[in-house]
């Protein structure tokens, strides 16, 4: 099954993995030689430490080439959306609080609500697909209900 990305997105994957075949990887080896070294290897903690290290460097290493091997990059353009879809930018206004909201829908990897991401398979975001200027969505969360209304909606720069 094919995973929606950005750009930015598959490129930072892609990153991470280059830095663990280049850098992180031949460390560990060099660890493991070294720690091989110290001599009795049941009671080596260096040994340990570096072979745990090892195993999840490859698990991580694994992790990255299927994510990127199931990544479907999605290019997104830039400017106004009539409808909410996979990379815009979409202001929301809570009906309850009043309090507005700024998210952009990007894929599972690359949300980070801190900065505003949010993914698409995320509760809001699943709700908010193919909604307008004006609807009002509602969003089942574990937390009970929320109804948003949709303010803006338009595709900016990912920097």
């Amino acid at each position: 099954m094919k995973v929606p990305m950005t750009k930015k997105g598959y490129d930072a994957l892609q990153a991470e993995l280059t830095r663990f075949r280049r850098e992180e990887r031949p460390k560990n080896i060099a660890a493991i030689t070294e720690a091989r070294e110290h001599g009795d290897l049941k009671e080596n903690a260096e040994y340990k430490a570096a072979k745990e290290q090892q195993q999840f460097i490859s698990t991580r290493m694994a992790e990255l080439e299927y994510k990127l091997g199931n990544a479907e990059v999605v290019e997104v353009t830039y400017g106004e959306s009539e409808v909410i879809v996979f990379g815009v930018t979409v202001a929301l206004l809570n009906m309850e609080t009043q309090e507005k909201k700024r998210y952009t829908l990007v894929g599972q990897d690359e949300a980070d609500l801190k900065n505003g991401s949010i993914s698409v398979q995320s509760p809001i975001g699943r709700a908010l697909i193919g909604h307008r200027v004006g609807d009002i969505v509602e969003v089942h969360r574990p937390a009970g209900m929320i109804e948003y209304e949709v303010q803006s909606i338009c595709f900016k720069e990912q920097t």
